[in-house]
């Protein structure tokens, strides 16, 4: 039942985000990228964890330098659309500087 609620949020996150796209594509961006999905998470984490201090932390530390590599993803998505690049070259782009950025980021937090 959880992962169904979980997908059910998910979905009408997602489906918010797009309808309110078409009149306003920034404000679109900005609840695509929101706290909103964060605060799901770390609510299922803790729920899934009973509260486990040591796991809340390492969640919660996780996400904040993980907005790093997000940044750098939409960094670069701006950067290719200005240069009129295809979407999926946009989206090979932007997700080969988050993959590496990830992996810094993984390796760094250890």
């Amino acid at each position: 039942m959880q992962i169904l609620l979980k997908v059910a949020l998910s979905i009408v996150i997602i489906l918010v985000a797009t309808a309110i796209a078409k009149k306003f594509p920034s404000a679109a961006g900005l609840i695509a990228v929101m706290p909103l999905t964060g605060a799901l998470v770390l609510v299922w984490v803790y729920l899934e964890n009973k509260g486990n201090a040591e796991v809340m932390q390492a969640f919660a530390k996780g996400a904040l330098w993980g907005i790093l590599p997000s940044i750098l993803f939409f960094l670069v998505a701006l950067l290719c659309f200005k240069k009129q690049v295809s979407l999926p070259g946009v989206l090979a782009s932007s997700f080969g500087i988050w993959l590496l950025a990830a992996i810094v980021h993984q390796w760094i937090l250890r």
